[in-house]
């Protein structure tokens, strides 16, 4: 196994703080990453008189009438809100809603690039589940869709819970489920590349945030023993001896389900013996230690996802022995990262017009991404396809679109072919319409910048 030189980590270092130094310059250059353009003809002034007033009357009374042809009316068809309240942004904890306007703005940057969605930021100024849940059931009118983003835990699980049974547009949220699918998706391929078993294999779950309480739920879902997964927070290994746990919490229903033996301690306890780690708590390195890796089960497969600095190094965790690494990094091999799901998540959602998004369809979701690397494909480092391997996203709409349909929660009724050829063609266009701005100069070039 190669050993890092000390030139190595150094430079791997410097390459890993790159990305941050870069968008510090490359934000105010460009004062946001989305606007709005027409997508309707303009050839002169009296087209305004089709697309506002007079014209948009006759219009308006027909939806008045029939409500659902506000989807072939409007852009509404098309429409995502992000909703965040700014409470739990990436690894920086609660810096409120102007502060996560960045990261809102760059998801709905993916969302239009990757999915050909359109994708609105929207931050509240207010910290009140019943808030949040009411001004997300009033968007309603506006949206095909919603994305719950960053609110922090306990109350981003009722949060969804409650939108998901109480609107008729799909309600996701992305730390939980798209984390959970993307996650799900990695762990199947390199559970190929050590030829275990998930329903066979001990995990251990590094922080109990939302993420991974849905990660547990999914992977339970999907065929891993309950019983062999040992969830760890910041108070230690979540078992039925502890005192500290709401009644009924999520925390608590894993406490009855997960954690057979009842195991105590920490992070170094759970790990031991355990065939794979599964980790989204604090910001590393050295959150994991090199020695508790040696502990685990010959060929471990490790997940160190913690944002922006994986809970350990990858270059420490192949020198611990791992088989198979992963981060929520794209500098470096096998990124676990929720923008390889939620693009065609909602594209495939949007286009048969689901009410709702199921963990079975997730299932489906995760199962077909991970199907994008030909099992001859797969090695220690490619368990998960590119964002720019671009078939991804069609092929998860088709995928969850299909689902969706199969489950009798979509409106309309497509077969994998024609969701897929679909949302091939928007998502085309939608990058085309991307180069053309870069190449005709009306989105200017930074690299002078840089």
């Amino acid at each position: 196994m190669k050993k890092y030189e000390e030139v190595d980590i150094k430079r791997l270092l410097e390459m890993a703080h790159e990305p941050s130094r870069i968008a510090k310059k490359l934000h105010p250059f460009y004062r946001g990453k989305v606007e709005i353009v027409p997508k309707c003809r303009v050839k002169d002034f009296n087209d305004f008189s089709i697309w506002y007033s007079p014209g948009v009357a006759e219009v308006c009374k027909d939806i008045f009438k029939r409500p659902e042809l506000v989807y072939e009316y409007t852009n509404k068809w098309n429409s995502v809100a992000i909703v965040s309240d700014g409470t739990r942004v990436l690894g920086l904890g609660n810096i409120g809603p102007e502060a996560g306007m960045p990261v809102m703005e760059g998801k709905a940057l993916l969302y239009k690039y990757l999915g050909g969605v359109d994708a609105y930021p929207i931050c509240l100024d207010t910290v009140d589940e019943e808030k949040i849940i009411q001004t997300v059931k009033v968007l309603q009118p506006s949206f095909g869709g919603i994305n719950l983003e960053d609110i922090e835990q306990p109350k981003c699980f009722p949060v969804l819970d409650t939108l998901r049974k109480e609107c008729r547009i799909p309600v996701w949220h992305d730390d939980q489920q798209g984390t959970a699918l993307v996650t799900l998706a990695g762990l199947i391929n390199a559970l190929k590349v050590v030829s275990k078993r998930v329903d066979r294999v001990k995990i251990a779950m590094i922080g109990a945030g939302a993420a991974n309480i849905c990660i547990c739920k999914l992977l339970s879902l999907y065929g891993a023993n309950p019983a062999n997964i040992i969830l760890v927070d910041i108070h230690g290994i979540i078992n039925k001896d502890r005192n500290d746990l709401t009644p009924h919490s999520e925390k608590w229903k894993l406490a009855m389900n997960t954690n057979i033996n009842n195991l105590n301690g920490g992070i170094k306890e759970a790990m031991e013996n355990a065939d794979a780690v599964i980790a989204l708590s604090t910001p590393g390195p050295d959150i994991i230690k090199k020695e508790w890796l040696k502990a685990m089960a010959k060929n471990p497969i490790v997940f160190t996802c913690a944002n922006p600095i994986p809970e350990i190094w990858p270059w420490e965790a192949r020198e611990a022995g791992a088989a198979v690494i992963a981060t929520g990094r794209s500098d470096f091999p096998n990124q676990v990262n929720n923008s390889l799901g939620f693009p065609g998540v909602f594209r495939g959602v949007l286009d048969v017009r689901a009410s709702t998004i199921t963990d079975t369809m997730c299932i489906s979701a995760a199962i077909e991404l991970a199907s994008c690397i030909p099992d001859n494909e797969i090695s220690p480092n490619k368990i998960l396809p590119n964002m720019d391997d671009w078939e991804i996203f069609p092929k998860i709409a088709a995928a969850i679109g299909v689902k969706a349909i199969e489950e009798k929660v979509a409106c309309r009724e497509l077969n994998y072919d024609e969701i897929f050829n679909n949302a091939k063609v928007i998502i085309k266009r939608s990058r085309a319409i991307t180069k053309t701005m870069m190449e005709k100069g009306y989105i200017k070039s930074a690299e002078d910048k840089i």
